[in-house]
This record gives C-alpha cells, structure tokens and sequence, in this order.
C-alpha cells in the first residue's frame, strides 16, 4: 500500500510535517487547566488549546447536555424551514447579548465560516441597497481572520495568505494601529467602493496586539462617517477573553454591523460559530415581502443541535460561575507575570494587560541568529511542563478562564526558564 512505511497518515493544519509525521506530540486527557500526555506527564494548558477552552477543560455538565442532545436529537440541517430547539435557544441568548437591539443569529460551525458569512452579507448589504460598486474589503496587517476563502484573502499575516495564487479580490489592508491609515485608505479606494472593514478587538494569532487607546472608537467612527460596514471579529476576544461577553462590548459605545463569534461559545468542546447581525443589515431579508432576498449561503452543520447544546451548556457554566468578568480580573496577574520577561536578552517585547492574553515577542537579533528559535521556545518551555502558542516571532498565552493566580505565576516562570534554556543553547546549533 503506498504510504505503508509512514508513521501516521494525519496531516497537521499549521505544522512542518517532515519534522512532525515521526513524533507526535499525544495528549489522552485533561481536567480544568491541565492537559496529560500519552506518557501520564501533566502540562498546564496555558493556551486554553487554540484560545478556546475558556472554561476549562473536562467540563462534566458539558458532557452530559451533549450525551443528552445525541440521545434525543444528534443531528439534522436547519435549511429552508427546519429547526431544532438547541438552535432557536442559542441564536436567543447571542442575540440578547447583541449591542444593537433586534439583532439576528447567524450560525455556523467556527470562526472561519463566521468571517465568510460576515464578508458576503456586507456585500451583500450594498448589492440590495443598490450601491454594486461597494465589494471593497478592507483590514489591518497582522490580523488574522481563519483560512476559509474571504478570511485568507483579508488576513494581514503574510506567510498565511502567500502561496495561493488570486485570492479574493477588492481587497487590502492598513496598519493596525492607525486610525489615520484607515482614512487614508478608504479615500483612496473610494467611500463609494468600501464594503466594509474587519476589525480584531485585541489582534490574536497575528502577535496579540493591543489597540492604542481611543483605536476601537476611532475605527468605528471613521466606519460610520463613510458608511462603511464594520466587521469586529471577536472569535477569540468573546466569552470572557477581554472580560466581557462579546469582546467587542469591552468598548460599550461601539456598535458593529456583523460580529463574528466562535471558540469560546462552546469552550472548544464541539464546533459552533456565530455572526451577530445588526437589523439594517438583516432586515432586507426578513421583510416577507414577495421577492424577498433569500441568502443562498450556510454550512452543512450550521445549527446542529449537539453543537448547540454544547455551548448552551457553557454558556450556563459562564453565567453560574461568573467566568466571563475573569478575563478582565486576571489580566493585571498576566500582565505582572509577563512583564519581567521584557528585560531578557532574548526578548524584544511582552504585549499584555487588556484581556487573559498575552505574547513574549523574541527580539530581532535572536531570530535572526536562529531562525528555530521560537519553535525551540515552544519546546523549551513544554519541557518545563507548560504549553505555550507558537507564533511568527514569538509565543502567546491565553490560559482558561479557571486559572488561579499561582498558575498564573508558573506560566512567567515556565516561559523564564524557557528562556534560559534557550540562552544555554547556542542559537543557531
């Protein structure tokens, strides 16, 4: 059989598999903030998995209302007129939490299909509204916005959106700290082309980066003077990251068209997504007006109702534990954990305090000696029993929700001694 001598047939998203295929890294288990390998050793999960497991892992009242759901009614589409009601609860508890009053629902299986469903009811907005011109798509360098078609195409982290050949066109991005530039390049494109803009709250896997002070208002401002659409995409701020429930609503006087939501709103315990849409751009729509707009548009497991009793399960875990206003609590302790590590040699910069996120940028000279050197952090501080994200040039942490102060603690100290293991090494050997 061709392929007989491999180790494992499973191709990794995101992995060097020449260096992967050979030694996997295999988890069996996890509890709370804590993750086991296949060896029985313990790793605290400071990544909460892939900025998901905000309540913690192993979540028994979880697992119990997804077993219920599969017993009862496991799957079924909810195209045309079908419903479930896991389906009906969920979209009503988002849409309560919506900023703007009369908001819609809707669902899909993750981040990456929120953000396309985003993209095409924006151009869709203009297409109805007469205004075919406008199918600009504009976003900010580093941001990270899934891998689907229209979130590769407006990604600003430029190894993810080369090697493609045409993406989407109409398409361009500006720096992500400048609401100047965003100005700039809304004129230059034309007001009367721009669809809409995308917006990270705090920018996650491009290298959590926080936005200057008077950013967010500054970019929804400058969204309404044009008539521009603004897209927050909060798959990783919502559910209690930035310490409120959307993210977005950390800025209470923002008001965004579409929200996208994932990770969070189940704990990563099955795929749900969600894109909050405000009722001026839902409305056309809903109009039951003959020949009324029908959106040709949904994945197969868009409100699937074990996905959705999973995360209406988390959503009662939040609100029972008061989780959600942690990730504003904690973001003092993770800052103070962190902030020492700025004066290693080795680092050129910590990003942290809005949110229970942070990352620990490798300075300039170390990458440039090494160019493993943040795989090697990665592994460095794995060995030191703690699990940290890997990105561009740096590392990054987002633990659970459930994390105690000392855990805190140990996640600054496991990245030290990551550190200084790798000092110990020569760079580059």
């Amino acid at each position: 059989m061709v392929g007989q001598d491999r180790a494992h047939a499973l191709w990794h998203p995101f992995a060097d598999m020449g260096a992967v295929e050979e030694s996997p890294f295999v988890l069996a288990r996890a509890e709370d903030v804590w993750v086991w390998d296949e060896q029985g050793r313990r790793y605290l999960d400071a990544t909460a998995s892939l900025w998901c497991a905000n309540a913690g892992h192993g979540r028994p009242e979880i697992a119990v209302a997804v077993e219920r759901q599969l017993r009862e009614l496991d799957t079924y589409s909810i195209f045309g007129d079908y419903a479930n009601r896991p389906a009906l609860e969920l979209a009503d508890r988002l849409a309560a939490l919506a900023p703007t009053p009369g908001s819609r629902v809707f669902l899909g299986s993750g981040g990456g299909d929120a953000i396309d469903t985003a993209a095409k009811l924006a151009r869709a907005h203009f297409q109805l509204a007469g205004e075919r011109d406008r199918v600009h798509l504009i976003a900010r360098e580093h941001g990270y916005h899934g891998t689907h078609g229209f979130g590769t195409s407006v990604g600003g982290i430029g190894p993810n959106v080369a090697g493609w050949g045409p993406l989407v066109p109409d398409v361009s991005r500006v720096p992500y700290d400048s609401v100047d530039a965003l100005v700039t390049e809304i004129e230059r494109v034309g007001p009367e082309r721009v669809a809409a803009f995308f917006c990270e709250p705090v920018i996650g896997a491009g290298g959590v980066r926080l936005p200057p002070d008077g950013y967010v208002e500054g970019v929804a401002d400058v969204c309404s003077r044009y008539g521009v659409l603004l897209v927050a995409d909060c798959v990783i701020a919502a559910f209690g990251r930035l310490g409120t429930w959307l993210g977005i609503d950390r800025w209470p006087d923002v008001r965004p068209d579409l929200i996208a939501l994932a990770k969070g709103i189940s704990g990563g315990t099955l795929p749900v997504g969600a894109v909050l849409v405000a009722p001026h751009v839902a409305e056309p729509f809903f109009s039951g007006a003959p020949g009324a707009p029908v959106l040709r548009h949904g994945p197969t497991y868009a409100g699937h109702p074990t996905c959705c009793a999973a995360a209406l399960a988390t959503l009662d875990v939040y609100e029972r534990e008061d989780l959600i206003a942690r990730g504003r609590a904690l973001e003092g302790p993770l800052e103070r954990a962190l902030r020492p590590l700025a004066a290693h040699p080795l680092v050129g910069e910590v990003r942290a305090g809005l949110g229970l996120l942070g990352a620990v940028e490798l300075s300039e000279e170390a990458r440039a000696a090494d160019p493993d050197a943040v795989t090697r952090l990665t592994l460095a501080c794995r060995e030191q029993g703690l699990l940290v994200r890997a990105l561009g040039t740096g590392v990054a942490v987002s633990p659970p929700l459930t994390i105690a102060a000392e855990q805190i603690a140990e996640i600054g100290a496991g990245i030290a001694e990551g550190l200084t293991a790798l000092e110990r090494a020569p760079l580059g050997g």
